[in-house]
């Protein structure tokens, strides 16, 4: 469903009309071409505090890029890169506030601004750790100002030996795909393998599973990793065979109408996979269901239904796939959580639980996983403009949309984005994050 109110405030009489009554007006998102994806557009200026470890290597990744770099001062406007790095005092923190207090105005409508910064564990001292954790809260802050300019704020944290992964998480934050990924947080670290890929179509000849691939979030991932040049596996229940197929002959890929709870499920898909070669490099976690009901209400059922297709059937599908070598040396796990899983929601205690436990699974596999080359993320969705979502009371469904700092809901490419970065083999040394794309909606902010 489109999203009427969005498009009334970016045509000529609703930027007069939403003006004149002070009414919220969202800035359309511009998000990534599909015939040519993955191009850098527009300048950066950058800033970097005094002591930096982080210099040259942010310098060699922008040279890497089209950017246009700017040296003290843009002409016009573009986006905003600074390295806090350097940052171990209070007094040294007058140097954030300076550039950006400074530079602010030049950001550009759908601009990027970007703070980078050490991991607290990986500071040089305690004093150091202690103002590298203040970035968090700068960085939310600053999205909740800017965001209605359609302009994101993100921050990469550089953990030990995480210098060499920098270019893949600062590439996607510059990129139309990161469009609807405001006020996150995520963390660089060494990497768990080898990394040799285009920039451009880094999935080319790799093999990828999706399930609940059929419709809405999961049918835009997998067209999102086609389009990168990924082969898909698209997996549905056998009463979305139809469906299914269509969705995968559209884009080349193999269709397994498989119900994931059903017994043996897992290894049926296990099996498929290697019969399709020696190695999968990806398995996407998407199937999902809701049953809400206040908990007080809540029957067995839809407690245990709900916790089978959610949770239980992701962990089967990891155990089995697990067991053989498929996935070791560059293979990548994604779990789709939710925000309902960091924030909650009524009505929706066994949703929020089991995607609560996608980030517990994260969390707790992401060292034994690394330890065999495989990385694990996860994605928390917030309010995505999909069917679902267009079946909520219309009062909801607006709150659902305005209610975030840019002033909208996101596409289900959105999510795909972020999916298609933490699969892409430039992503070795992104492990054990899990990020909402939700625009900073205030649920949970």
């Amino acid at each position: 469903m489109s999203d009427k109110y969005l498009e009334l405030a970016n045509s000529g009489l609703g930027k007069k009309l939403f003006s004149a009554m002070g009414l919220p007006e969202p800035v359309a998102l511009v998000r990534e071409n599909p015939d040519a994806p993955h191009k850098l557009m527009g300048q950066v200026l950058r800033g970097v505090s005094h002591g930096s470890a982080l210099h040259d290597v942010i310098g060699e990744c922008l040279k890497e890029t089209e950017l246009q770099l700017c040296g003290s001062a843009m002409v016009g406007k573009g986006h905003l890169i600074y390295d806090a790095s350097g940052i171990s005092s209070a007094e040294e923190s007058s140097q954030l506030h300076e550039f950006f207090q400074q530079n602010l105005k030049a950001l550009a409508s759908n601009g990027r601004v970007i703070v980078i910064g050490l991991k607290p564990n990986a500071a040089r001292h305690s004093a150091q750790g202690t103002l590298q954790r203040g970035l968090h809260g700068f960085i939310k802050s600053l999205a909740k100002e800017i965001g209605r300019n359609g302009a994101t704020a993100n921050l990469i944290l550089v953990d030990k030996g995480g210098e060499v992964s920098l270019r893949a998480p600062l590439r996607f934050l510059l990129s139309a795909g990161s469009a609807f990924l405001n006020a996150q947080v995520l963390t660089a670290s060494r990497p768990v393998s080898p990394v040799e890929a285009d920039w451009e179509r880094p999935l080319v000849g790799k093999m990828i599973v999706v399930t609940g691939a059929a419709r809405g979030i999961g049918r835009a991932i997998a067209e999102v990793l086609t389009r990168d040049g990924a082969v898909i596996i698209g997996v549905d229940v056998p009463q979305s065979e139809a469906e299914l197929n269509t969705a995968m002959n559209k884009i080349g890929g193999l269709a397994l109408p498989l119900d994931i709870t059903s017994e043996g499920a897992a290894e049926v898909l296990r099996d498929f996979c290697l019969g399709q070669g020696p190695k999968l490099h990806a398995i996407i976690h998407n199937a999902g269901i809701t049953r809400d009901k206040m908990l007080s209400r809540m029957s067995d059922r839809q407690w245990n239904m709900l916790m089978q297709v959610n949770l239980g059937s992701v962990q089967r599908i990891n155990g089995a796939l697990l067991a053989t070598d498929l996935l070791d040396d560059g293979g990548k796990i994604i779990g789709v959580a939710s925000i309902s899983g960091i924030a909650g929601n009524v009505g929706q205690t066994n949703y929020a639980f089991s995607k609560s436990a996608i980030i517990g699974m994260v969390e707790t596999l992401a060292d034994s996983c690394a330890e065999r080359g495989i990385t694990i993320n996860a994605v928390a969705p917030g309010f995505i403009e999909t069917q679902m979502t267009a079946a909520i009371p219309f009062v909801t469904r607006q709150m659902g949309r305005r209610l975030s700092s840019l002033g909208q809901g996101g596409l289900p490419i959105d999510v795909a984005e972020v999916i298609g970065f933490f699969v892409s083999p430039q992503a070795s040394g992104m492990n054990g994050n899990i990020v909402r794309v939700c625009g900073q909606s205030l649920l949970g902010a």
